[in-house]
């Protein structure tokens, strides 16, 4: 009986690690390990990531004030650094302690008249055949504010927020101390062939950052001066503490100034329905010079962003990582968008020979 004999060909096994097709599938199975180690580690370390872009935020600021004092100034910058934290440091020792106690006094009344005027439009709504109890509203409130985002246990206790504070207040020192230091750093670790160009996008961000921030802090100091000199000269309950409120709301645009003018309102009409037309004509008055004379002289010719994908942006990262997303939202809006802009420029300059004039 003959027949052809069959050929049998060995082929490379896991354990031959020389073998060309060994080492290409060990290459895609790495990449794809590290993928998912990667978005592990994100989801694990999304609050310590948060605190350190929180601190970037605070050395661009720090920056800012720095360069800015050096206009008028001529003086070291580790001088002007240090002019502007000590105007920081005693700004906030000013508010927090030589006005806390009438502050808590005022936070612990306007509380008792959040759950009247609460309980008054829950009573108004069942004259109108509405089903909806004060109870309700008040469930609906806190699952509102609650959805805002999760805080997590790092800064879910007041401890753990104060923590947090001073760790990221540090960290933005160091940072803004020697802020080439650490671009350096960061740089080093790219091919030589990269270096330049993410030189290039780090200066664009850090001054688009420092426009939005300054136009952050005028704005915050707009409101919040306004509002109170105004709810003061007309009488309103708690000028001082609903000013400061609306500042410290008015570095989140769209949400913060939903939730200040409504704490806003609802302090005035405690006061009578007069009162509480005039806190409403305040609130409408701020907001007006802010959007139309603030924002776009300042913080909108740097960033341009879209209100709608600010708010969304704020809806998503408040989800997914709480409070400090939710401050964190706009500026980490603004560095993507200045990366993807000066991606698209560096892909079109390459995309265009090198004898054909650039279009101006």
């Amino acid at each position: 009986m003959s027949g052809k004999q069959e050929i049998h060909l060995e082929q490379p096994g896991p354990s031959e690690l020389r073998s060309p097709l060994v080492q290409h599938e060990f290459i895609r199975a790495g990449t794809w390990i590290a993928l998912v180690v990667a978005v592990a580690l994100v989801a694990l370390l999304a609050q310590p990531i948060m605190l350190i872009l929180g601190a970037l935020v605070l050395a661009t600021m720090m920056d800012g004030g720095a360069r800015l004092l050096g206009r008028v100034l001529p003086i070291k910058r580790g001088w002007r650094l240090a002019i502007v934290l000590i105007a920081a440091v005693a700004f906030l020792v000013y508010t927090f302690y030589l006005t806390g106690a009438s502050l808590t006094a005022q936070a612990q009344a306007m509380r008792q008249i959040i759950e009247a005027q609460v309980n008054r439009v829950g009573g108004w709504l069942q004259q109108l055949g509405v089903t909806a109890t004060a109870n309700d509203l008040k469930g609906f409130a806190s699952q509102a504010l609650s959805s805002l985002g999760r805080v997590t246990a790092a800064v879910g206790t007041m401890f753990g927020a104060l923590t947090s504070a001073v760790m990221m207040l540090v960290l933005a020192i160091f940072i803004a101390i020697e802020p080439k230091l650490y671009e350096r750093g960061v740089a080093w670790m790219l091919p030589m062939n990269k270096r330049a160009r993410f030189y290039s996008v780090a200066d664009k961000m850090g001054w688009t950052l420092r426009r939005l921030m300054f136009g952050r802090l005028i704005g915050m100091t707009v409101e919040g001066v306004g509002t109170w000199l105004l709810l003061w000269a007309g009488g309103v309950p708690m000028a001082g503490l609903l000013g400061i409120l609306t500042g410290l709301f008015a570095f989140l645009p769209n949400i913060g100034a939903i939730i200040s003018g409504a704490l806003i309102i609802i302090v005035g009409f405690s006061a009578g329905t007069d009162v509480g037309l005039y806190a409403f004509f305040v609130y409408a008055v701020v907001q007006l010079i802010d959007g139309y004379l603030i924002v776009p002289m300042v913080a909108k010719r740097a960033t341009d962003l879209a209100p709608a994908l600010v708010l969304a942006m704020q809806i998503l990262f408040g989800t997914l990582f709480g409070i400090l997303g939710l401050f964190l939202a706009d500026p980490i809006l603004a560095m993507i968008k200045v990366y993807l802009e000066e991606r698209s420029k560096s892909l079109e300059r390459d995309a265009i020979p090198a004898d054909m004039p650039l279009p101006q």
